[in-house]
C-alpha cells in the first residue's frame, strides 16, 4: 500500500484516499456515501482507515452534483420576531439537524422579495422548501428553489404540495365556550396580519364560535401578532367601558395588552375583562403571562412536516393539508 505525500499541499482528494486504500475512486465513492451503496465490507473498512489517516472529508457540493442531494433544507419566512416563531423553530432546526441536513433560512417579507427572487436566482439548490412566508405560493417556491419538495404551512399550497396546518376551529371553540360559561357576553378581537391565508381562517373561526355562544363582537382591532401591536390595542380598553373579553390571535398580542392593562388584573385575574390568546407558547407556563391560550403539539406539528422531507413518496397528489388538531389552556387570566 502506497504511502501518503508528507508535503502535499491542500487538502486531501478522494483520489488520494483511493491511492491509499489501493481502490478506485468509484469504491471510495461508494464507502463514503451517507446512503447505503454496494461495497464489500473489506474494501469499506480499508477505505475508512485510509480516510481517516489523511484526515479526508467529503466535499458537500462536489457530492451534491453526483447524488442531486444538498441535504439543504430552505425555510421560507416573513420574519422571525414572534416568539411562536422562537418555540416552533428551535425544534424544528433540531429535527431537520437530526436527519442529517441543515437549514437555509430565507426571508420572503413581501410579494416584490418573492418576484425579486425569480429575476435574480438563488444562490442554493435544496432538497426541500418549508414555507411560512405569507407571500410565496407552491408554484412560486417550486422555481425559487428548482426543488419540487415544498411542504405549506401558510394555506397557499396547491394539489403538487403536502401541506401542515393546525386545526384552528377545534381550539377556538372550546376558549370561546370557556368565556360564554364564564358570563362573557361582549367581546373584542385582536387580530393579526391581513396578508395572511391562516390568519383569515382563524379569524372566520373566532366569529363562528363567538356567534355560536351569542357573545357580542363589538371591536375587531389590527395588529401584526407582535407585542407591540397587543400593547397599541389595549389602548382601546383604557378610560373607557370595556368588553367582557378579549381574544387576540396570538400570545405576544395577548402579553401586549396585559402588560399595558395589569391594573385589570389584580393577582393576575380578571377584574374589567378576561384575556385570551393563542399559540400556548412556553412562557404563559410561568407566573409573568398566565395567560389561556390555544395551542396544538409542536413536536407533532414538525413530525409531519419531517415526515415529507425524509418520505416525500408518503405525499399523494390532490391530498388535503394534514392537520394538527388545537386545544384550549385555561389559566388565570380567562
Amino acid at each position: 500500500m502506497s504511502e501518503p505525500a508528507d508535503d502535499k499541499i491542500g487538502r486531501p482528494t478522494l483520489a488520494d484516499v483511493a491511492a491509499l486504500a489501493e481502490v478506485s475512486r468509484a469504491v471510495v465513492s461508494r464507502a463514503l456515501s451517507p446512503s447505503p451503496r454496494p461495497v464489500s465490507a473489506d474494501k469499506r473498512e480499508r477505505v475508512l482507515r485510509a480516510a481517516e489517516a489523511l484526515g479526508y472529508r467529503p466535499n458537500p457540493l462536489a457530492r451534491s452534483l453526483t447524488t442531486k442531494r444538498t441535504n439543504l433544507v430552505a425555510v421560507v419566512v416573513n420574519h422571525i420576531h414572534d416568539l411562536s416563531d422562537l418555540d416552533l423553530f428551535d425544534r424544528l432546526l433540531g429535527e431537520i439537524q437530526a436527519i442529517g441536513k441543515q437549514v437555509l433560512l430565507v426571508k420572503v417579507g413581501s410579494v416584490d422579495r418573492a418576484e425579486a427572487f425569480l429575476r435574480e436566482g438563488v444562490a442554493h439548490h435544496v432538497d426541500a422548501a418549508l414555507v411560512w412566508s405569507d407571500f410565496a405560493d407552491a408554484a412560486t417556491v417550486r422555481r425559487m428553489f428548482r426543488s419540487d419538495l415544498v411542504v405549506m404551512m401558510n394555506g397557499r399550497h396547491d394539489a403538487l404540495s403536502p401541506a401542515v396546518v393546525p386545526d384552528e376551529a377545534v381550539g377556538i371553540r372550546e376558549a370561546v365556550a370557556h368565556a360564554a360559561r364564564q358570563g362573557v357576553g361582549t367581546a373584542a378581537l385582536v387580530t393579526g396580519r391581513a396578508s395572511s391565508r391562516i390568519e383569515d381562517e382563524r379569524v372566520a373561526s373566532y366569529r363562528a364560535a363567538l356567534s355560536a355562544e351569542g357573545i357580542v363582537l363589538e371591536t375587531v382591532l389590527q395588529g401584526d401578532y407582535s407585542y407591540a401591536s397587543g400593547r397599541a390595542a389595549a389602548s382601546a380598553f383604557q378610560g373607557g367601558p370595556t368588553p367582557d373579553a378579549v381574544f387576540c390571535t396570538s400570545d405576544a398580542m395577548a402579553m401586549g395588552v396585559l402588560d399595558a392593562c395589569r391594573a385589570f388584573f389584580p393577582g393576575d385575574h380578571p377584574d374589567r375583562f378576561r384575556l385570551y390568546g393563542f399559540d400556548n407558547l412556553s412562557i404563559t407556563d410561568h407566573d409573568a403571562y398566565p395567560i389561556s391560550s390555544i395551542g396544538f403539539d409542536k413536536a407533532r406539528f414538525v413530525e409531519h412536516i419531517v415526515r415529507f422531507v425524509v418520505h416525500p413518496e408518503t405525499f399523494v397528489a390532490g391530498s388535503p393539508p394534514v392537520g394538527v388538531p388545537t386545544r384550549f389552556f385555561p389559566r388565570a387570566t380567562g
